[in-house]
């Protein structure tokens, strides 16, 4: 098959190096390779899966082969999983492919990244072929984990060679010789990527579950790169049954590059083609809320833990700390007073200022609004100001007047700076909350920035799918942030999202947000208290491919998606079908 060489831009506007080999069909196999290498080092998969009807792709990740960036560098593991979103977007775009008609095949550090995409953007691929992902690498050094981070937290961004030989990555003397010789071969990678790397190995493993896509793992017997048993778990935990799991005995880490390759390809052969012949694979995950695994972990979170246990004792204990140091923090203090998941709470982690009782108080206030969560969310402000832009400057550029509106807005603040930021301000912005306390605060934020002459607040239930129906407004941008996320019950959310599907111009846009995982959510449920009733604020996740279904369920089909460097929060734009 005749390879061309092409590049695309990314959603940082980076432009990365990829390979092209023509198919006959409308069928694509996407190859991601492993740390320090490149897409060249893949190509020889394009002949000996002898799959000529297949387009295949093999792209350079960006600090590798002939793309971009410091050798073995990355601003962040994330910019590097949102790539293979952009180069599938692209590939769908340019060469009309079909998303569910990709699949995946991925080795050791590319399989980490093809696994963290598939956990976080629940793409609708076919399936995916995942070689001895680097879920857990073996670093031969006691401790080194915690002394990288404390040296890159001491000093910053550094780089450390590869140990590994190439006669320990495979048994085949040609391709081992072809590593050492190959110039484009990268064997520095940053401490940033690594640490990357095993942060997002490790949420993955924990979360697979959530990841419902056809799956075959090939595992290497023999592989003194990275260890086994997160494979296994990952597989084991895996959301879909249509999964296979292969240990190749003998082999080394480069299970795809090995001498006895044919062993792996032909079951790679067999396992895609069969993927192609049938239907795309889908669970219906609407009923997630009454049956799955975070409905179970959510109903375990709201259980009281055995009465005089160990664990009983810690959390009073922490929970009578936490309650003294928000006697010094403002931000404590305001969450126990209208809960943390309320409007009053987010706006003040929105600002961002810490304040409280003294230097004591404000060092408090400071760890607190510097917790993982509450700069997810700040991310999250961002990543929904950067799509409010996008969402009205494509409306504009359609010709369209923009009316704007948020159900459940808070206090707006998110929304209205990115209004306030417009060259070109909307025609209409409405928001709604059922708060009084967050209408009147609105109105007044919305009095101070001097936006009075095209937006309002007014009350509203976000659920009400008749007073939705019914907005006069017909808004063709509805914004949905940090409500889903707080209510277990999916059919809220039907009721809401088939409201606004009704309310809205025809080939109008959604954006919604999600929380397909959570680092501290034993933390917030034995600890934190909600605005709706004052009792344990206990959180169901919603995986993002359960908040997609429930969305398009609605109408809507899902256009585009950013998420926060620590995989917590994500803002998706979907734009309404015509009918």
């Amino acid at each position: 098959m005749e390879c061309t060489e092409n590049t695309f831009i990314t959603h940082d506007h980076t432009e990365l190096f990829y390979r092209h080999w023509q198919g006959s069909s409308d069928k694509a196999i996407i190859l991601f390779h492993r740390g320090h290498e490149h897409g060249g080092r893949m190509a020889h998969l394009v002949d000996e899966l002898g799959m000529p009807e297949c387009h295949f792709f093999a792209w350079d990740a960006r600090g590798h082969g002939q793309s971009p960036g410091k050798r073995g560098d990355s601003p962040g593991f994330e910019y590097n999983v949102a790539d293979i979103q952009s180069f599938v977007e692209y590939i769908s775009k340019t060469y009309g492919i079909a998303t569910e008609n990709m699949v995946v095949v991925a080795q050791s550090v590319g399989a980490v990244l093809a696994a963290t995409w598939a956990h976080d953007y629940a793409p609708k691929i076919r399936g995916m072929v995942l070689a001895s992902p680097a879920f857990d690498i073996k670093l031969y050094v006691p401790l080194a984990i915690p002394g990288l981070r404390l040296a890159h937290a001491l000093f910053g961004n550094f780089f450390v060679n590869s140990y590994v030989k190439a006669h320990y990555l495979t048994h085949d003397k040609a391709r081992a010789e072809s590593y050492n010789s190959d110039p484009l071969i990268t064997r520095p990678i940053s401490v940033n990527m690594l640490l990357g790397v095993f942060d997002g190995a490790k949420r993955v493993v924990a979360d697979a579950a959530a990841i419902t896509i056809p799956t075959q793992m090939l595992v290497s017997g023999s592989d003194f790169v990275v260890y086994e048993k997160p494979q296994r778990r990952f597989f084991d935990k895996l959301g879909t049954a249509h999964k296979e799991y292969h240990v190749l005995p003998g082999f080394y880490h480069d299970t795809l590059g090995e001498q006895e390759r044919h062993l792996a390809t032909d079951k790679m052969r067999r396992f895609i083609t069969n993927l192609f012949d049938n239907p795309l694979q889908t669970i219906d995950l609407t009923q997630a809320d009454r049956r799955g695994y975070t409905c179970s972990e959510a109903e375990a979170l709201a259980t009281p833990v055995p009465a005089g246990s160990i664990k009983d004792k810690y959390w009073h204990y922490y929970r009578k700390a936490f309650a003294w140091l928000g006697q010094r923090s403002e931000g404590i203090r305001l969450g126990f007073e209208l809960g943390f998941d309320s409007g009053s709470t987010l706006d003040y982690v929105y600002r961002n200022k810490p304040s409280g009782d003294g230097l004591f108080g404000k060092f408090v206030d400071y760890c607190y609004l510097n917790s993982v969560g509450w700069r997810g969310i700040r991310q999250r402000k961002v990543n929904l100001e950067t799509s409010i832009k996008q969402v009205v400057k494509q409306l504009q550029d359609d010709g369209k007047p923009v009316r704007l509106m948020d159900v459940a807005a808070g206090h707006g603040r998110y929304v209205l700076e990115a209004v306030q930021s417009l060259n070109d301000k909307p025609e209409a912005v409405l928001l709604r909350d059922f708060s009084d306390v967050n209408v009147t605060d609105g109105q007044a934020l919305i009095d101070n920035m001097g936006l009075a002459n095209i937006a309002k607040f007014e009350q509203g239930d976000a659920f009400d799918k008749q007073a939705l129906s019914n907005i006069e407004l017909k808004p063709n941008l509805v914004i949905v942030s940090g409500l889903y996320e707080l209510f277990a019950d999916n059919t809220m959310l039907q009721n809401s999202l088939a409201g606004i599907a009704a309310a809205m111009d025809e080939d109008g846009y959604l954006i919604y947000t999600g929380q397909p995982w959570h680092p501290q959510l034993e933390l917030i449920a034995r600890s934190l208290t909600s605005h709706k009733d004052g009792n344990a604020w206990v959180m169901r996740r919603r995986t993002q491919a359960e908040m997609d279904q429930l969305v398009e369920q609605a109408g809507f089909e899902k256009c585009q998606q950013k998420i926060d460097q620590f995989g917590i929060f994500t803002v998706s734009i979907a734009k309404k079908r015509s009918q």
